[in-house]
């Protein structure tokens, strides 16, 4: 019988997320996926997480806004820093300040409404361009905040942070959501992809992801610009 134990999903509309979602949905949490429009850029994402979402059978999609825009900082919120097109030393300017930790308290905020323990993202610490709030240590300090920070964990509540994918390489990933079904084709991961979807093929996470289908042998499917 399918496990019916609630979860709320993190989905950006990127490769990782979707397969983070493929997952829940195999493990038999039904799952809340909750979308940011957080002034980036490469908008795009969003539509693809709606069709994602659809076609893995999450239980509601939400699209929250939240205009880091406003912030700055990065070059996927800001037009005047460019996002880069060769691998940065050090954290790159495509981090986005404290982006993780404001989307973990959003999805915090869900669960606790939803009755939802469980909450799922798809951070790596191996291809994750170098950014501070996707290492194991950022994951498990939030996990002990939201014991102490919410009602529900107050009263009792246990919630636990999955990040499945947090110790898997881009290869790994691919592996994985194919086994589980997915098709990679309706994912955008472009940090500068157009209105249409199609990706620069030159950012950081546009070479991540090449590689990632290169070094598991499976056909790129990704839409780029000529």
């Amino acid at each position: 019988m399918m496990n019916e134990r609630r979860a709320v999903v993190l989905l950006s509309g990127g490769l990782d997320s979707a397969t983070v979602l493929a997952i829940a949905r195999a493990d038999g949490y039904r799952c809340d996926a909750l979308s940011i429009a957080y002034g980036q850029r490469h908008s795009a994402e969003l539509k693809a997480a709606t069709r994602i979402a659809a076609k893995l059978g999450a239980e509601s999609h939400r699209i929250v806004e939240v205009a880091l825009d406003r912030i700055g900082g990065s070059a996927l919120t800001d037009p005047a820093i460019a996002v880069p097109e060769k691998f940065a030393v050090g954290i790159p300017v495509t981090y986005v300040p404290a982006r993780n930790t404001l989307f973990l308290s959003l999805a915090l905020g869900l669960a606790e409404v939803t009755g939802a323990h469980d909450i799922f993202i798809g951070v790596n610490a191996i291809d994750y361009s170098g950014y501070p709030d996707c290492r194991p240590e950022f994951i498990s300090a939030f996990e002990q905040l939201a014991h102490v920070a919410t009602k529900a964990g107050v009263e009792g509540t246990v919630f636990k942070i999955h990040a499945p994918l947090i110790s898997l390489d881009k290869a790994d990933i691919i592996r994985k959501g194919i086994a589980l079904g997915l098709d990679f084709s309706e994912t955008i991961s472009c940090y500068q992809a157009d209105a249409d979807g199609f990706a620069c093929g030159k950012c950081d996470s546009c070479r991540l992801r090449r590689a990632g289908f290169e070094a598991a042998g499976v056909a790129d499917p990704t839409h780029y610009r000529a």
